[in-house]
């Protein structure tokens, strides 16, 4: 997983609701195997003017030039080289089914960070699990946030996860929480696997051990 430590990013402004998982990635695009592919199905019902399906070449699509992500001033180009890659939304964010597929996608897209009032628990939860910062404003701040994006085309943030601040184009900052463990984690690029293999060498000895002790173990184990 990639440590999160400071990052500055253009601002993409999601200016609605209860957005759920379905919205993030619908559902005909869970059928992957394999944990990657699935930003370019990010918003699909939203992103795309026809109906795609698994595996369908990008470039064939129709892309709908009303949605957020489709505007220039959040694609690479004069603001951005990456484009839009904080997310600004709206309260219960990530509401719906408990997909782990959209942190997926959103990461997979370019997100490092969402910010909003409130995210559902699921998601919330999740987020942090791949790499994905989910910060906590009041609805006033957001509001503020929104106004920010819509009057200067090209408006960035830095977010300082060490500080535990967002630092804006002015310089003022807006502190957010983040609980210390998972803080601790995205600092460090460390997702539960990676948990687990700081105590690799334990681990290890921990089985040599059993094996020593209980050597039919040995033949029960696969090759």
């Amino acid at each position: 997983m990639k440590p999160f430590t400071l990052h500055t990013g253009l601002v993409a402004p999601m200016d609605r609701e209860n957005v759920d998982t379905d919205a993030i990635i619908p559902k005909q695009f869970l059928k992957s195997i394999r944990k990657t592919g699935f930003g370019i199905n990010l918003f699909d019902e939203w992103r795309y003017l026809d109906a795609g399906y698994p595996g369908q070449d990008p470039t064939s699509r129709q892309p709908n030039p009303e949605f957020v992500l489709n505007q220039p001033r959040y694609q690479p180009g004069a603001h951005s080289a990456e484009g839009a890659t904080i997310l600004l939304a709206r309260k219960n964010f990530g509401c719906g089914s408990s997909r782990e597929h959209a942190p997926w996608a959103l990461e997979q897209y370019g997100f490092r960070a969402i910010i909003a009032p409130s995210f559902a628990d699921i998601f919330f939860n999740n987020s942090f699990k791949n790499g994905l910062l989910p910060i906590v404003l009041s609805e006033a701040q957001v509001d503020t946030l929104f106004n920010q994006t819509a009057a200067f085309p090209g408006y960035k943030l830095t977010i300082d996860l060490e500080r535990q601040v967002i630092v804006q184009p002015q310089g003022e900052e807006i502190p957010f929480e983040v609980q210390a463990f998972r803080r601790y984690c995205l600092l460090n690029g460390l997702d539960d696997i990676g948990l687990t293999l700081r105590h690799a060498d334990k681990i290890k000895a921990f089985e040599a051990e059993r094996l020593a002790q209980k050597p039919w173990l040995a033949r029960s184990m696969p090759a």
